[in-house]
């Protein structure tokens, strides 16, 4: 049985060529940068130009680039290092009520433990953010807003650049987790977002896992939130990574500015499985038709759970994602449909497909063949239990 890998948006295979620009730094670059001995001059100067030729490809400062251990350690430095480093100016933060769980938990506990006020944005019913509502949101002690660039779960695009330019028009700090967008959308520079911070993530554009980065736009100094060393200019301690941090640099160099999920190639694939998917009895599905990433199509089913379609996927070879989350044996419905006006029934009922550079029209007919049968199955055992 061949597997069928439909889950680029959770992560992406490491790219050879990638893999082969961090062998030098796994076994031949042994020194520490923060090291004074020729071994260590040698990690920082590699280090250093590592920063330089990401920075040029961003078109920003080096001393702007900080690296981190992925998406989530750059979500969680951006908003609590932010929010803490401003909080004399005020205590008012704002982020969209679809975020991933790394952006929207550190918001919960700034008000939660912090005393921070938070205010969470609606999204419509495509799953999307209305400036206007970042707008009305907006109060004099508003010190941060915090809004993706690309959901993860249904492939919603925001329009951050407009959010960022209406937060910056008032003086307030704009963040936007970018980990979807890198690899999917057109990049130009990291200016585009008109945010102070951006984050991004490696292994969602073939890179290494445990690698990611945060853009800080200067003068802004986040608070940091590991201690020890005196890292990344202060602001972000512990050894550094050279390896991953090869490995991101090649793979965003490689794959970001000409996107390696290309959107020619991944649109007529994702039509064909929007049109499948939707042909099932009772389906329904999420991912808008415009502005949408080409490669996410998300689907419900009112009457199945996604446990029940994820293992019956993974029992045919085909692997899938929900936006459901398994903790201690409860599944929890998706935040991002509840948000988007769906019901309960439906919030458990996702199943998302994300398509990448090695899907092919085989794989997304199997695919769909596969889920038609497994909810067939699903609705004749209940049916047999009532």
């Amino acid at each position: 049985m061949r597997t069928v890998y439909l889950d680029y948006n959770a992560t992406t295979p490491l790219d050879r060529a990638v893999r082969e620009a961090m062998l030098p730094f796994l076994d031949g670059i042994e020194g520490n940068p923060s090291s004074i001995h020729q071994s260590g001059r040698q990690a920082r100067a590699l280090l250093d130009d590592a920063r330089e030729r990401l920075a040029a490809c961003w078109q920003c400062r080096p001393g702007e680039v900080v690296f981190t251990s992925g998406g989530t350690e750059s979500n969680n430095l951006a908003i609590l290092g932010t929010a803490r480093r401003l909080r004399d100016h005020g205590r008012h933060i704002i982020t969209s009520a679809v975020e991933h769980h790394a952006a929207l938990r550190p918001c919960e506990y700034l008000a939660r433990r912090e005393g921070f006020k938070l205010t969470i944005v609606p999204v419509d019913h495509e799953g999307r953010v209305d400036p206007s509502g970042v707008r009305a949101a907006l109060r004099p002690d508003t010190v941060l807003v915090s809004v993706m660039a690309a959901n993860n779960e249904v492939g919603a695009l925001q329009p951050v650049a407009e959010i960022g330019a209406l937060c910056r028009e008032r003086g307030v700090a704009f963040h936007t987790d970018a980990a979807q967008w890198f690899g999917k959308q057109p990049f130009a520079s990291i200016q585009q977002f008109n945010a102070d911070l951006v984050s991004v993530c490696a292994h969602k554009f073939h890179g290494p896992r445990g690698a990611g980065a945060l853009y800080i736009r200067s003068p802004l100094q986040p608070e940091p939130i590991l201690f020890g060393g005196g890292q990344e200019n202060e602001r972000r301690a512990g050894t550094e990574n050279l390896a991953a941090i090869m490995g991101l640099v090649s793979a965003f160099i490689r794959f970001v500015p000409i996107p390696v999920f290309a959107a020619n190639r991944l649109t007529p694939l994702a039509a064909r499985l929007r049109s499948r998917l939707g042909a099932i009895p009772g389906a329904e599905v999420c991912s808008p038709l415009a502005q949408c990433l080409a490669n996410t199509i998300s689907v419900t089913f009112e009457d199945c759970d996604s446990l029940s379609l994820l293992a019956g996927l993974d029992l045919a070879g085909v692997c899938a994602s929900s936006g459901a989350a398994c903790s201690t044996g409860s599944l929890q419905p998706s935040h991002v449909l509840l948000a988007m006006g769906y019901g309960l029934s439906a919030a458990n009922g996702l199943v998302r497909f994300s398509l990448g550079r090695e899907s092919s029209f085989e794989d997304v007919e199997l695919a769909a063949v596969t889920l038609a049968m497994i909810v067939d199955q699903i609705r004749r055992s209940q049916g047999a239990h009532q």
